[in-house]
This record gives structure tokens, C-alpha cells and sequence, in this order.
């Protein structure tokens, strides 16, 4: 990889300018979510009740305030004033696109009875404020006949949707253990900023930087003893300011591959794939939560193979371990074959491969341990 002097000046002076900045985001973060979980003590309307740990796709023994959202939103909040000026305008309408659907989440975190389906409605809401102020949609994604059709707002805009959508929609799925979901975003940002730093796109790789410091300052108090969790709102949000995150890569770099950029984020995708895949079988509703994701898999096989009934609080965070690897290897794929895309492609064909024939190995192997 070559970077022209110019540009590896300009990525020092960041490096030096931003390091007080991430500690001040980080710093923000974590203290947003101290202060909520000593504030959901005496405010049980912080979802501090104990209705949750009754639900079905529970993972959790304890009641624990869901509203973590807020401090990564508050920090994304933040970075708007810290964001180079040439982009202050449209990362400004950005983040006012982005709170649409933050607040709807917040409002199901609170205990207000959001339905799935409405949340992702204001997923598309908040995707067409996003296409109307930037004036922006997916340009691509290497696939030849669709590329020739995606120029046309008819097309390249429903396309747009059902990405963005789909990706907020998918780190909601995969929020079910301490630390999964927060990792996987910390992956999914860290490998975008190094693709952004690769194709000499340096704004992304500070706006990755100023995400990647808010998404830490919560996981520090979320894993591995989960004192408080993403919720609806912070992993709606993540998923997608992510997801643009990736549309704004390929608008800016001609030579990113819509499929490396898929690797960044490629573990909540599978896992949308597979439980909408698994729900129709079942002829249920798409939105209808159950306890067959992977990561609950993951732990009910800890439980049963190795730690015994009762060890849920050991099972859970060491779910997010064992899932680690998996998690992290898409995403470093991506980073390598940013701007190879027949080889992203035939990568994102066998981490499919590896996904889903696990997925069908892993009963089988509980089984057997149960006899």
C-alpha cells in the first residue's frame, strides 16, 4: 500500500489532534452510562423492572437498565462539533437524520411499547431524511446489471432502504449478550477507518475514530458484567450510521468493493439472513423474537456442555468470547480485499458457508453432550 507524503502528513496532524478528542468521547460515554445506572436505582421507568427477564429471547438474570444508547448517541452527538468543518453542514444533517430513529428506539427502552414493525418504519423514515439532506444513495454493488440501474432513484433508492434498514434491524438481533453487539460495532468501525485509511479518505477515518471512542466508552461498562445494555435505540442507531458510514466509502472511493464493505459488518447481516430464513420455516412472523440466534445457541452450549445449570452470568459474557474470532475475521477480510471485489465476493460466499453449517452442526452437538 502507497500513501503519498501529503497524506500521511495529514494523518499524523490527525492522529495528534484527535487523541484528546477520543479520550474526551470515551470519557463522555462511560460517564453517560454511570450516571444512568445509578439514576434507573431510584427510576424503575429506566427499565429497570423485571418484565425482561421474562421475555423470550432473554439472556440476562438480573433486571438492567436498556437505555445504553443514550451515551453512545450523546457521544455521537458530541463529535458533530468536532468534525473537520468541510463536513460539519451535511455530518449535521446527518445526525439529525440519525436521531429519528433514536428517539423511536428510546421510547421502546422506556417501556412505551414500540412495536418491531414500527421501529422499522422510522428506520425508513429516518433513511429517506437521510437521502433528502445529503442527497445521497447506495451508488453501487459490483453486481453488473444492477449497477447500470442504481443511478435511478427508483432503483438505487429502495436498494438504499433495505440496506440500511435491514443493517439497523440486524444489530438489534444480534444484541443479546454482554458485548456482542458493541464488539461487532467496534470491529465494523475499526475496519471501515482502515479501508477509508487505505484509499487515503482521510474525514472517514476521523469520523470512525470519533465513533469508535463513543462505542468503547460503553462497552467498558457493558462487558463483561453487562451494568447496563445497547438497547433498542443505541443498537438501531449504530447499526445505522454504520451502514452509511459504508454507502459514504463507495460515493467517496471509487475503488472499495460493496462486498469488502459488507465483510465490515458481515455478522449482524447473517444473522438477520438466518433468523428471517428460520421464522418462515416456522410460517411466524419475521419480527416474532425468539431464543435461536446464534450467540443464545452459543451460551445455552456453554451452559449444557461445560459450565452446568445456573452459571447464565458466566455463560453470557463468555459467549461474546468464544464468538469473537468469527465475529472479527469478516471484517479483517474486508480490510485486506477493500479493493478486490470478485475476491470479497468468493470471502463473503464461504464465511456463508461457515455460518449457517454451523449453525446446523450446533444442535447436534448439544445433543449428543445432553445424552
Amino acid at each position: 500500500m502507497y500513501l503519498s507524503p501529503e497524506v500521511v502528513n495529514v494523518l499524523s496532524e490527525l492522529g495528534a489532534a484527535n487523541a484528546l478528542e477520543l479520550v474526551v468521547l470515551t470519557a463522555l460515554s462511560s460517564a453517560v452510562c454511570a450516571l444512568l445506572i445509578v439514576l434507573s436505582l431510584r427510576a424503575p421507568f429506566l427499565d429497570r423492572h423485571g418484565a425482561r427477564l421474562r421475555a423470550v429471547q432473554a439472556a440476562h438474570t438480573r433486571p438492567t437498565p436498556r437505555i445504553g444508547g443514550v451515551a453512545v448517541f450523546a457521544a455521537f452527538g458530541a463529535s458533530y462539533f468536532l468534525v473537520p468543518s468541510a463536513v460539519v453542514d451535511g455530518y449535521g444533517r446527518f445526525v439529525a437524520a440519525c436521531a429519528v430513529l433514536f428517539f423511536v428506539g428510546l421510547l421502546e427502552d422506556l417501556g412505551f411499547g414500540i412495536s418491531p414493525r414500527n421501529r422499522l418504519f422510522a428506520a425508513v423514515v429516518a433513511s429517506l431524511t437521510a437521502i433528502w439532506l445529503l442527497g445521497v444513495w447506495l451508488p453501487r454493488s459490483d453486481i453488473p446489471w444492477l449497477d447500470h440501474l442504481m443511478p435511478h432513484w427508483a432503483i438505487g433508492v429502495p436498494i438504499t432502504l433495505l440496506v440500511t434498514v435491514g443493517m439497523a434491524n440486524g444489530f438489534n438481533l444480534i444484541d443479546g449478550v454482554n458485548g456482542l453487539a458493541g464488539l461487532t460495532a467496534l470491529a465494523a468501525t475499526a475496519a471501515l477507518g482502515l479501508i477509508s485509511y487505505q484509499a487515503e479518505y482521510t474525514i472517514m477515518v476521523e469520523l470512525t475514530m470519533l465513533l469508535a471512542a463513543g462505542i468503547l466508552g460503553f462497552f467498558l461498562l457493558n462487558y463483561p458484567f453487562g451494568l447496563i445494555f445497547l438497547g433498542d435505540a443505541g443498537a438501531y442507531t449504530l447499526g445505522f450510521v454504520l451502514s452509511w458510514f459504508g454507502i459514504a466509502v463507495l460515493i467517496r472511493v471509487p475503488d472499495a468493493s460493496p462486498w469488502a464493505i459488507l465483510l465490515t459488518m458481515y455478522w449482524p447481516v447473517a444473522d438477520t439472513v438466518l433468523a428471517m430464513y428460520r421464522r418462515s420455516r416456522r410460517k411466524a412472523s419475521t419480527t416474532a423474537p425468539d431464543r435461536l440466534h446464534v450467540h443464545q445457541m452459543v451460551m445455552r452450549a456453554l451452559e449444557i456442555c461445560v459450565l452446568g445449570q445456573g452459571k447464565r452470568h458466566i455463560a453470557n459474557p463468555l459467549s461474546t468470547l468464544v464468538l469473537a474470532p468469527f465475529v472479527l475475521a469478516p471484517p479483517i477480510a474486508g480490510v485486506l480485499l477493500w479493493n478486490h471485489s470478485s475476491a470479497s465476493m468468493v470471502a463473503v460466499s464461504v464465511f456463508s458457508c461457515l455460518f449457517f453449517s454451523s449453525y446446523v452442526v450446533m444442535p447436534v452437538i448439544i445433543r449428543r453432550f445432553r445424552r
